[in-house]
């Protein structure tokens, strides 16, 4: 089953388990969030197609992480007249991993919950290099201090998948 969710002005194919990045959403991690906009459910020919959006129906998730995407350069210039301008800009995003896709909540016991949580993994991508190096002397992990951003993120991921 997968469903079409709109949020953020975009359109989103999830199934249940995905995570997917989508503009920020003012949720802290670990929170619930709930989608209204389901565009389209099902799969094959039992398929619902909203007109534009079906009554009734959500898409649950639970945000992973929020944090801000990689540096996007504005350079501004005019020739002969001396202007130069240049601006950063990094945007704002929410990392959501779906949790449910029917028109109920879906009921998660607690003691279920703390058996099979695994250790919550943030995105490296979005990390500077000195939360990397951070992060892996938190963990006890061993990198070279000197090396590049993604030898670091490599290695990292190498040592938890161990």
């Amino acid at each position: 089953m997968y469903a079409v969710i709109e949020t953020g002005g975009k359109q989103y194919r999830v199934q249940e388990g995905d995570r997917i990045v989508v503009e920020k959403l003012g949720k802290e991690a670990g929170e619930t969030v709930e989608f209204d906009k389901v565009l389209v459910h099902g799969e094959g020919a039992d398929i619902k197609v909203g007109t534009p959006c079906i009554e009734g129906m959500k898409v649950f998730g639970t945000v992973v992480e929020t944090g801000k995407g990689q540096k996007v350069i504005i350079y501004k210039y005019k020739s002969k007249k001396d202007y130069r301008k240049k601006q950063g800009h990094r945007q704002p995003y929410t990392m959501v991993e779906i949790t449910g896709l029917t028109g109920e909540k879906p009921a998660v016991k607690k003691e279920e919950t703390v058996k099979n949580e695994a250790p919550v993994v943030p995105s490296f991508k979005s990390m500077k290099k000195d939360e990397l190096i951070a992060f892996a002397k938190d963990n006890n992990i061993e990198i070279a201090e000197k090396a590049t951003k993604p030898v670091i993120i490599e290695v990292i991921e190498a040592a938890i998948k161990n």
